[in-house]
């Protein structure tokens, strides 16, 4: 696989702070234009101040809100053109037990981490559809496969949001094969949302742009799993029909 080198124009959500703050400062360190979207304006104006390399774009919107959304990628297609990289990133982790969650709290966070995804996707998939490419990165999580104690209204959310990814590479995949879609789990970081001990916002910046960047539609459809792609167990039947037939494929690895 190569890295695309054509001139792009990316869009991270969730800009202002942890793994898509540093995902901005990697992207524009390689030469990519990037608006930086998230609530904060204090924090965007911080971010672009420290940001070298390529300046970058501060945009304020609540992904939650679609009208918010709609404005802020009308700002960006003035400010930079129609974006060729989108970064889902923006996510909310409430912690809190499902006792004291109410209907209003859970979807509150529904509302950031699924509705933030749909809203940005519809916000550039007509400008890719129409030029036939394009990246769509959506963060991603394992949570809804082990969900831990308080935390519904995140496995929920992010389990929701993995279904909508399956559900664009099926729709898309067939009559848009240059708008490439993954999901990535950037693993547990140490951030705000994450523990201590976890792998730095810079480590998985580098993972996450070095995919945002691929230009190669085999990957259409991939989960990666930090810096290598995620494939489900094989049962030994289909180990032994592979080592009788042949036919594995060894998961895709990131060198970024």
């Amino acid at each position: 696989m190569t890295e695309n080198t054509t001139p792009h124009i990316a869009v991270v959500t969730g800009a202002s702070q942890g793994l898509g703050r540093a995902l901005v400062h990697e992207l524009a360190g390689r030469g990519v234009r990037v608006a930086a979207l998230a609530r904060d304006p204090a924090a965007l104006n911080a971010l672009v101040a420290e940001v070298t390399g390529v300046p970058v774009v501060p945009v304020t919107a609540d992904v939650a809100d679609p009208a918010q959304v709609a404005r802020a990628f009308g700002e960006i297609r003035e400010t930079l053109g129609h974006p060729t990289i989108l970064i889902n990133n923006a996510a909310v982790y409430p912690r809190r037990d499902l006792l004291e969650e109410t209907p209003e709290s859970l979807m509150a966070a529904v509302a950031i981490n699924l509705g933030g995804v749909i809203a940005c996707c519809h916000a550039v998939l007509p400008e890719m559809v129409a030029r036939g490419q394009g990246r769509i990165i959506n963060v991603a999580t394992f949570a809804d496969l082990r969900p831990a104690p308080r935390a519904a209204a995140y496995s929920v959310s992010k389990g929701a949001a993995r279904i909508f990814t399956k559900s664009l590479v099926a729709e898309l995949g067939d009559r848009f094969p240059g708008i490439v879609i993954n999901d990535w789990i950037p693993g547990a970081l140490a951030t705000r949302m994450g523990p201590s001990d976890g792998s730095t916002p810079e480590d998985a910046a580098r993972w996450g742009a070095t995919l945002a960047l691929r230009d190669d539609r085999a990957l259409n459809g991939l989960t990666f799993d930090r810096n290598i792609e995620h494939q489900e167990p094989r049962s030994l039947k289909r180990k032994l029909k592979h080592m009788v037939l042949g036919g594995y494929r060894p998961p895709i690895e990131l060198d970024g």
